[in-house]
């Protein structure tokens, strides 16, 4: 696609769906769409109807269309390029030094509002962007929700997304997770996390994993598993008894993690992701 000039929104699209294709992207058209719909600055439905008409974008559209289609071509992950990604009911910005939320997490999210009883409190422990907790208090306005994050880069895109969402029953605070939310200790109805959980030395399949994602977000030691230690310690500290610890793992560590719930946990049990591989493991306090 490099010697492109500008042309019929028609024409780009075609162009940038086989460069995407070529480089590898999953969902090529969907991603060159997208990206149409954000140069244009309207929805990927009207972005189709004006390819379908064959539109002249203005030359100044037409390359950065173009900048927008090679660097997702190398694999720049599609929401640092739009600034936004859309988890559950929620969007959320984005970018360089946060996590890119998952569409497998929000399965997490469907067993923390399952197991939140009217008025319950949840901490997200490692909250990232936020998007966890602030689906979660964004679907149950009666929650009180705190998410937990140590990295100040993180720290400042969860505080941008708590504002965007506008939830007034949550909230994010900077610490560590072994120090977080003291004044709660024993009175937590779900403790909920998507920790690192890559092993040291592993490599990640997919390259905007690899090359974009924060490796604190990533790795858990050698086994992948360090940071899921401190979860569990840290779930016994602030829930009340009957509470529910919910984890999002690798698709191969459920076996591990439930090892990790023995006295004085209840009922541990893996549960499958929308592809059918194990994700979330869950957990009640005795």
């Amino acid at each position: 696609m490099t010697d492109l000039p500008p042309r019929r929104a028609d024409e780009l699209l075609r162009a940038a769906v086989g460069h995407l294709r070529l480089a590898g992207v999953p969902d090529p058209r969907v991603d060159a769409e997208l990206l149409l719909a954000h140069v244009l600055g309207t929805s990927r439905g009207r972005a189709q109807a004006v390819a379908l008409i064959g539109t002249s974008l203005p030359t100044p559209a037409a390359e950065r269309y173009r900048d927008l289609v090679l660097r997702r071509g190398a694999r720049e992950p599609l929401q640092h390029l739009t600034g936004t990604a859309a988890f559950r009911r929620i969007e959320l910005a984005v970018g360089p030094g946060v996590f890119v939320p998952r569409p497998e997490t929000e399965v997490l999210v469907e067993h923390v509002i399952r197991g939140l009883p009217a008025g319950g409190r949840v901490v997200d422990l490692g909250t990232g962007s936020g998007a966890i907790a602030l689906s979660v208090a964004h679907e149950r306005p009666d929650a009180q929700v705190v998410g937990v994050e140590r990295s100040r880069e993180a720290f400042v895109w969860a505080q941008r997304n708590l504002a965007r969402v506008a939830a007034a029953n949550a909230r994010i605070v900077l610490d560590d997770l072994a120090d977080a939310v003291p004044e709660w200790d024993g009175t937590v109805d779900v403790v909920v996390s998507n920790p690192p959980y890559v092993p040291d030395g592993m490599i990640p399949r997919d390259p905007e994993v690899q090359r974009f994602d924060p490796p604190a977000a990533l790795y858990g030691g050698p086994d992948g598993l360090d940071p899921m230690r401190a979860v569990v310690r840290t779930a016994l500290r602030l829930l009340q008894p009957g509470g529910l610890l919910a984890v999002e793992h690798g698709e191969l560590q459920g076996a591990a993690v439930r090892a990790l719930l023995g006295d004085p946990w209840l009922d541990a049990a893996t549960h499958p992701d929308l592809t059918g591989r194990d994700r979330v493991t869950t957990a009640r306090l005795r």
